[in-house]
């Protein structure tokens, strides 16, 4: 008997969702359908696939974090990210972090499935159209080698860019609190490094700089 690749997809837009669907289930086994980041690492422990498609705009937990904890939680998962985000510092952080394909969604009707194929194959793919945004992202992480660039949102630590995407997501102290299982007290701790690591004072500027490192999205 033939065994499927099998593969889950994390992306919140339920039109976007059903299409990816209806365009892998003829060659792959579509394991599970996931809203945001966290019940993305929550699937991966369930079911182990050999792939995991991720937007990176996802609520609760941003995609290119939760790929980072994924590629140290479940290895052998090979991730492709799915985006709209065709921005040099989304393609460096994405490929940084050790993922294996990067399709724009404009193309994902010619282009997801062959990149699935490629990727199981061992190989790496971009989309054609993101592919000036990769020479561009290169050159600049050898800049950032060389000391001369912090590169894309290295100014917070992971948990502080999970706090950050959260309150900019518009959750209370205490719903961020209940979904980092830590305290009141701890998430007003790092709000307030955060402010003044990034040297702004609201809420609404902390949103505005979630809103440009791609950790949450307008649409």
């Amino acid at each position: 008997m033939n065994i499927r690749p099998t593969i889950l997809l994390a992306d919140d837009h339920v039109l976007v969702a059903e299409g990816v669907r209806k365009l892998l289930e003829p060659e792959f086994e579509l394991r599970a359908i996931l809203p945001d980041g966290r019940a993305l690492l929550k699937a991966i422990e369930e079911f182990a696939p050999d792939i995991a498609i991720v937007d990176i705009s996802l609520p609760l937990l941003n995609g290119l974090d939760a790929s980072r904890q994924l590629r140290k939680h479940s290895p052998s998962t090979k991730i492709i990210v799915l985006t709209m985000h065709s921005e040099p510092s989304c393609v460096t952080e994405a490929f940084r972090i050790g993922v294996s394909g990067y399709v724009l969604k404009q193309s994902v009707g010619s282009e997801l499935v062959q990149a699935i194929k490629e990727v199981l194959q061992g190989n790496t793919f971009i989309s054609p159209i993101a592919q000036h945004a990769v020479d561009q992202a290169t050159r600049a992480s050898m800049t950032e080698r060389k000391g001369e660039s912090k590169g894309f949102d290295h100014t917070l630590s992971l948990r502080q860019r999970e706090v950050l995407q959260l309150v900019a997501e518009g959750k209370s102290i205490k719903e961020v609190a209940a979904v980092l299982n830590v305290s009141n007290k701890t998430i007003e701790f790092h709000k307030t490094r955060i402010k003044k690591q990034l040297g702004m004072r609201s809420t609404a500027q902390l949103t505005k700089y979630a809103i440009a490192n791609g950790l949450i999205s307008i649409y």
